[in-house]
């Protein structure tokens, strides 16, 4: 989950957000209205609500030169075991090699 997907319980602010981490939870606060909670450090899934995470390594790419595209890094996200199983059967069978993104930069029509 990134700080992108968190969003006040209260208002729905999702700029105006700060945490303070204790050991095993995360105590937030909507500095908009004020609101206090406090969030797990293990993620869930926001479909279905389950704790069976996995953690995979997603790749970042770029355009290179002509039509060649470039894995520049990777980010780490958290895969449902039920709701995202056919992703994970996915990287599971390419690995070591991480999970690439849905939507991929391409070049304009040149029609446009």
């Amino acid at each position: 989950m990134s700080l992108a997907d968190i969003s006040c319980p209260n208002c729905g602010e999702t700029d105006s957000i700060s945490g303070r981490r204790d050991v095993n939870r995360i105590e937030m606060t909507c500095e908009a209205c004020l609101h206090e909670w406090v969030r797990s450090l293990e993620p869930k899934c926001d479909r279905c609500g389950g704790e069976d995470m996995q953690a995979v390594p997603l790749a970042i790419v770029e355009k290179g030169r002509g039509t060649q595209l470039s894995v520049v890094g990777t980010r780490r996200i958290h895969l449902c075991s039920v709701c995202d199983a056919s992703t994970l059967e996915r990287y599971h069978r390419n690995r070591p090699n991480p999970l690439m993104p849905e939507e991929l930069p391409t070049l304009p029509d040149a029609r446009d």
